[in-house]
């Protein structure tokens, strides 16, 4: 067998989880662990090891991916390229902004910034995420909001967006967002753990700027106007994610019949139950199931009744859903 089964990975985070991916994963309910990180080599900002995943063989992945780069990504790419995380939204989440890969590059030594994309697993009927500023902000009233910790001025001045399930949403990095409470859904993202909180003294954090100071840290807030139009193509149309996101990663909806094509990725099994198999592996899925995929274990076939989210580095342009 080449294809590793994941248990949850459940690093310590500030908000709460309201045991959605207990229910999803049948595990224990951590409340305080909204978060499952799949297939993990980042670690939380400031907090490693916290966040790396380990394998069945107790190894942790970031140690054997080094150990065996060509077996697990292939043998054209260096890193993993991408994080896949389940989060549980308890409550609101708060008004945050990811830096993009030129902030990341100039400002936290990192080639990667926080480009991130979530597909809704399910969602309460009211459900909603907060997404862009519905009218351009100055950059002076943005930093007396965050200054001030004036919460609701902040919240009022977003678009608020109704979500359910089978939603896919991208969100491009300095995109201010927040995603509500009543949500479990799969995360797709640059590998990194990059964010600046607007919000944080109701969460009780001291601050929020990565270290780097609010001046520096609000330039990589997109602070424009995000009309119902600019949003509207943040969403797929005939395949899960708008074409902008395949710059950042892969992610496609996979269902029993369906080849998973070779490479190192992640998926996940958000319906159903079926089987994967391929030259060296068999084996029984069912909805919570999280897999990761090796390069080495090749083609892939999925049968049953199952419906899988595939998420990877990007890959080569080519049309699905």
């Amino acid at each position: 067998m080449t294809v590793e089964v994941l248990t949850a990975n459940q690093p310590e985070t500030f908000y709460q989880g309201a045991g959605r991916i207990a229910g999803f994963r049948n595990v224990p309910a951590l409340p305080d662990r909204p978060e499952d990180w799949v297939g993990s080599v980042t670690t939380r900002f400031g907090l490693g090891p916290s966040g790396l995943s380990t394998l069945s063989d107790g190894r942790l992945l970031a140690e054997a991916i080094a150990a065996d780069p060509r077996w697990w990504l292939g043998p054209e790419r260096t890193d993993t390229g991408v994080l896949v995380k389940l989060l549980d939204a308890g409550q609101r989440l708060p008004l945050h902004v990811h830096p993009d890969r030129r902030f990341a590059n100039a400002h936290l030594a990192s080639p990667y910034g926080k480009t991130e994309a979530w597909v809704i697993v399910s969602a309460r009927p009211d459900a909603y995420v907060h997404l862009g500023f519905a009218r351009d902000v100055p950059a002076d009233e943005l930093a007396g909001w965050v200054t001030g910790q004036q919460t609701e001025q902040m919240l009022d001045a977003t678009n608020k967006i109704p979500v359910s399930a089978g939603d896919a949403i991208l969100c491009p990095a300095g995109l201010p967002h927040a995603i509500g409470d009543g949500i479990l859904l799969v995360e797709v993202q640059e590998p990194t753990d990059f964010s600046v909180l607007l919000e944080y003294d109701s969460f009780g954090l001291p601050d929020g700027h990565l270290g780097l100071g609010y001046d520096l840290a609000l330039q990589c807030v997109d602070r424009g106007r995000w009309t119902p139009a600019r949003l509207d193509r943040l969403r797929g149309s005939d395949r899960l994610l708008p074409e902008a996101a395949d710059e950042f990663f892969a992610a496609h909806r996979r269902h029993g019949g369906d080849r998973i094509e070779q490479g190192f990725s992640v998926l996940v099994v958000v319906a159903g139950e079926g089987r994967l198999t391929g030259e060296k592996d068999d084996l029984s899925l069912r909805r919570g199931d999280t897999l990761l995929i090796p390069y080495a274990a090749g083609p892939l076939r999925l049968d049953g009744q199952i419906e899988v989210i595939r998420l990877a580095a990007p890959g080569p342009r080519h049309g699905g859903n």
